[in-house]
């Protein structure tokens, strides 16, 4: 059994709630209308996410667990 946690570093879930809202303000945008300068923030917000996700090396809180029996 692995004893690594698989809860994640603290910046690591600031850019996954970054990405997030961008997700929601898109979302809102799409029902509005649909309102495509709100989508087209909220696609720019969960892009940032993802460059704020690439910078802090979220990739690296990924544990893999030895495979089971």
């Amino acid at each position: 059994m692995s004893t690594g946690s698989h809860a994640g570093r603290p910046k690591s879930w600031v850019a996954v709630a970054i990405i997030f809202v961008g997700f929601v303000v898109g979302g809102v945008g799409l029902v509005m209308g649909p309102d495509w300068i709100v989508f087209g923030v909220g696609a720019a917000v969960a892009a940032l996410g993802g460059i704020v996700a690439l910078a802090v090396d979220i990739m690296t809180d990924v544990i893999v667990d030895d495979p089971r029996a």
